[in-house]
């Protein structure tokens, strides 16, 4: 799983560098979940680390839902927490339908990028999510995103989206 230093953390104001947050070991096309519950379980397992076990970070995760779905609209959601990490951490999963996740547009969600931020971080992850949401209002990207049938092809996609929104050719 790829990760930044507490160095690195602060330079995240590229989406290149989102970019580099995320690895083929972070990645997961077309997962099967019935549940928002269930999905961000899944994301937990795959974001822990040895200083933050899968628990804590569903606790996290769940802690920030219930202060308002992280859910941005057209089936996005980035759920995101705090940690004890030093590292911000991320991931990008697919699901294979659409669940209920309480977005302000009503609509189910599909494309999950999860964001767990240090707790001393005060300003990348802000950054951060708000090229992501840049990423996502692009229904090309969204579309792309959607026909990936493989990890593989889903992390391709994904970094570039975010290379394309980085460079500023690819606004929509």
């Amino acid at each position: 799983m790829a990760a930044m230093s507490a160095a690195q953390i602060t330079n995240v104001a590229s989406m290149s560098e989102i970019a580099k947050l995320i690895s083929i070991d972070s990645v997961r096309c077309h997962v099967q979940a019935p549940s928002r519950k269930r999905v961000l379980q899944m994301i937990s397992e795959l974001v822990s680390e040895p200083s933050n076990n899968a628990d804590t970070l569903f606790d996290g995760l769940m802690a920030r839902e219930r202060l308002g779905s992280t859910g941005l609209g057209d089936g996005v959601a980035i759920p995101h927490c705090r940690s004890k990490s030093s590292l911000m951490r991320a991931a990008f999963i697919s699901l294979e339908k659409p669940i209920d996740y309480e977005s302000s547009d009503g609509e189910p969600v599909d494309l999950l990028f999860v964001l767990v931020v240090p707790e001393s971080e005060q300003k990348a992850h802000l950054t951060a999510l708000a090229e992501l949401a840049e990423v996502f209002s692009n229904s090309r990207n969204r579309s792309t995103l959607r026909a990936c049938r493989s990890n593989d092809a889903l992390l391709e996609a994904m970094q570039s989206a975010l290379n394309t929104v980085t460079s500023g050719t690819h606004r929509a």
